[in-house]
């Protein structure tokens, strides 16, 4: 099994089921072949908009995603998000979510960010975008 971190904008596009990235994120939920390990930080992105605007259908979706994941990284993580934003150049949520996804042994992170974003550069977790 692939253990595979989803950063926020994989599932938001998914949820939102618009264009070709969200078949390309919807085609990654359902791989039989990945478990999805996951943070309180994408957590954190993803519902209390959704939430506050009373998308319930969007909330289903997040909440499903959640309850399905089989690993979460304890909230704890913000030093050593400190020091992989330092080293590579990260913004503060993309040092989380590398934390999260290197502290829950993630085969890979997927994510939405260009190639040319410092998130490209990290070497400690297979960056993947889609």
């Amino acid at each position: 099994m692939i253990r595979t971190y989803l950063d926020s904008g994989v599932l938001i596009a998914a949820a939102r089921g618009v264009d070709d990235l969200a078949a390309v994120a919807l085609a990654l939920l359902s791989d039989i072949n990945r478990v999805f390990v996951t943070s309180v930080f994408v957590k954190l992105e993803v519902l209390p908009k959704p939430v506050y605007n009373k998308y319930l259908a969007e909330v289903r979706f997040y909440e499903t995603y959640f309850a399905a994941a089989v690993a979460w990284a304890e909230p704890d993580i913000a030093s050593a998000a400190l020091q992989l934003a330092q080293q590579y150049g990260l913004a503060a949520l993309d040092a989380l979510h590398v934390a999260a996804a290197v502290a829950l042994k993630a085969d890979e992170l997927i994510t939405t960010e260009r190639p040319g974003k410092p998130i490209h550069r990290v070497t400690d977790v297979r960056i993947v975008g889609i």
